[in-house]
């Protein structure tokens, strides 16, 4: 058979590229395990940079014990649940307990300063701290601890040169980089996790919060709480605070408080043991999609200002009801939670630019920020929690709900069952009017109130249900 030169051709360029193939899949499969081989290198290099800085967090807290004083299980509680609290008998005290509690935290400074989640040390009458190198630091002090953004301080006292962590920057962060969780999952010490950025600006929603969450799939459990989450050059990015899950462990999605968020409150919480946040004097909510027609909106993204209190910043500013914020700055307001975040970690004094959407048309408002007072937000002080109290000022909308006037004493709004406050007969829905026989018109007068009355262990508490008013003694234990 005869075959033409051009068929010669092609058939030596096709043997030609058939007998390159395994060479170039080898090098490619030598280049594959390599680039695997440097990742795993960095991994390394971050676990031995960060981990002699990470801490095992143990936490004690005394509570009431499970049963009375006879030890019986069909005791006080039992007869009270079915029959109510019996006439003429006298309460049994209960045996305190201790419980105990794991989680992790890590050193921020040679000095022996600790960052950590606030529900890591929320309630505990001793916190201990373990190093990595086995040191045991006993009855570590809590400086200062922000619930609304779940953030606590701790510090090793008389220490110096400990290993630390260096911050990182989470504003930088992207969906998609790497990230590594290091803690102490289940009570295993120096665990070390490896996922991705997996979203940005995660809310879980909730009143007087602030949120932002940096989600990961990197492993994270019960236990990890309040360690780093780092980058690949082994700064801390964020604290791992929590997790999305429907069995208790973890199922993929784990959430990290922004390191440039805790920064922030750790910088109030060392200077003064707590944290100030900003204030406008806004009430606002999320714009449904059938709403932005009505306010001359494109979409559905901005907070909508449904109310500004007089004499508020706001006010002054000029910001009024149906003023869609879109932007402070230079970001972009998707949500509610966007501008509460911003306006609650501006300290107060800060000149904010507002952009506003005010019957279809833009306008740029400059806002002084001031100071968020406990007047202004639903809590109580330390003594009020550890009698098992909370309670919020009568506002204009808890005075409508409950049929109560504006201003006048506080609203309880929680009681944790078994407390001192419960065993007093204080219930969700009183109003407290007076502490001590002195009138109160805030959470601030309440705090105060409880705090003068400390070292007497008890308080004379004058509380309203509906139209009747009496006097009840709040024991302190």
């Amino acid at each position: 058979m005869k075959v033409s030169s051009k068929g010669a051709v092609c058939a030596s360029i096709l043997l030609a590229l058939v007998l390159s193939l395994p060479a170039k899949a080898a090098e490619t499969d030598t280049n594959g395990i390599e680039t695997l081989r440097k990742t795993s290198k960095a991994f390394s290099g971050v676990a031995k940079k960060a981990v002699p800085s990470v801490v095992a967090v143990q936490v004690r807290s005394k509570v009431q014990g499970q049963f009375g004083s006879s030890g019986s299980p069909f005791d006080e509680d039992f007869f009270e649940r079915f029959f109510g609290r019996r006439f003429g008998a006298p309460q049994q005290p209960r045996q305190p307990q201790w419980r105990e509690g794991n989680a992790s935290g890590f050193i921020i400074s040679a000095d022996g300063y600790v960052l950590t989640n606030h529900h890591v040390v929320d309630g505990a009458d001793e916190v201990n701290l373990t190093l990595n190198d086995g040191r045991k630091y006993n009855k570590v002090k809590v400086i200062g601890s922000d619930e609304k953004a779940d953030v606590a301080l701790l510090k090793i006292e008389n220490v110096q040169d400990l290993p630390f962590v260096e911050m990182g920057d989470s504003d930088s962060l992207e969906i998609g980089e790497w990230v590594i969780a290091i803690g102490n999952p289940f009570g295993l010490t120096e665990t070390l996790t490896v996922g991705v950025v997996s979203a940005m600006g995660r809310k879980l929603g909730g009143e007087d919060v602030y949120q932002d969450f940096i989600q990961t799939d990197a492993a994270i459990n019960p236990g990890n709480s309040g360690g780093p989450l780092l980058n690949l050059d082994g700064q801390v990015v964020g604290i791992n605070s929590a997790i999305v899950s429907g069995t208790g462990g973890y199922m993929g999605i784990g959430l990290a408080v922004p390191i440039n968020m805790a920064k922030s409150v750790q910088s109030q919480l060392a200077s003064s043991g707590k944290v100030s946040r900003g204030y406008l004097g806004i009430s606002m909510q999320e714009i449904k999609p059938e709403m932005a027609e009505f306010f001359k909106l494109e979409n559905n993204r901005g907070a909508l200002i449904n109310d500004v209190s007089p004499d508020s910043p706001a006010d002054k500013a000029g910001l009024k009801k149906d003023d869609v914020i879109t932007q402070i700055g230079s970001k972009k307001i998707e949500d509610v939670q966007d501008v509460k975040n911003i306006v609650g970690f501006s300290a107060p004094g800060t000149t904010l630019e507002i952009t506003v959407v005010r019957n279809g048309k833009e306008k740029v408002i400059q806002a002084e920020v001031g100071v968020l007072e406990d007047s202004e937000l639903a809590g109580t002080s330390d003594t009020g929690k550890k009698l098992g109290l909370e309670v919020a000022t009568v506002d204009k909308d808890i005075a409508s709900e409950y049929r109560v006037r504006e201003g006048e004493g506080v609203m309880v709004t929680g009681v944790e069952p078994g407390s001192d406050a419960d065993y007093a007969g204080i219930r969700q829905g009183m109003v407290i009017l007076a502490v001590n026989r002195q009138p109160i018109k805030s959470v601030s007068e309440f705090n105060a109130a409880l705090k003068e009355s400390e070292q007497s262990k008890k308080a004379l508490l004058l509380v309203k249900t509906g139209r009747y008013a009496q006097y009840i003694v709040l024991q302190f234990e």
